[in-house]
């Protein structure tokens, strides 16, 4: 910016967008100066050197304004979790599917996590009541969700991340 463009020669760029033409660096910082602008480098590489006159002042407030507004608009996905025991009620599980839905609706990751307190009364009724309670589960939420990730097999804590569907 202004004299700290080192180029000899510059490409100049007016305040309001018109091409300027190739002139030397003094005589367009002059012309800068003449209109209470500043002199600013847009491209160093280009040969000749890139400049533009324009407020700098005012070009910086107004990108972080921008920045700011693109701030506001950006949604962050969260990652909400649910907690269901291997042989729930299907009353229940209708309860807890209804906080899902409204959690994939805002557009949130839900986690669904399986207690499994007393590990002898999960294996007295069948070791395989966790999937298919999490197969059940994917049907019930159909196309408003898809399974983005499972649990490993040999992880304590069995669980889905569901991702709200597109």
């Amino acid at each position: 910016m202004n004299e700290k463009i080192f180029a000899k020669s510059v490409q100049v760029i007016s305040a309001d967008g018109q091409n300027l033409g190739v002139m030397e660096t003094s005589a367009a910082l002059n012309m800068a100066y003449d209109a209470g602008l500043d002199l600013v480098e847009i491209n160093a590489n280009a040969s000749p050197v890139l400049v533009k006159i324009m407020d700098y002042g005012k070009f910086k407030y107004e990108q972080k304004k921008r920045a700011n507004e693109a701030r506001k608009k950006q949604k962050t996905i969260e990652l909400k979790e649910v907690w269901v025991k291997p042989f729930i009620e299907e009353n229940d599980l209708n309860i807890k599917l209804k906080k899902v839905f409204e959690f994939l609706e805002e557009g949130n990751k839900v986690k669904i996590a399986v207690m499994t307190k007393g590990a002898k009364k999960v294996l007295a009724r069948g070791r395989d009541a966790v999937p298919q309670l999490f197969e059940h589960i994917t049907e019930l939420i159909g196309d408003k969700g898809s399974v983005e990730s499972k649990s490993k097999p040999d992880e304590r804590t069995k669980s889905i991340i569901i991702a709200p569907a597109k």
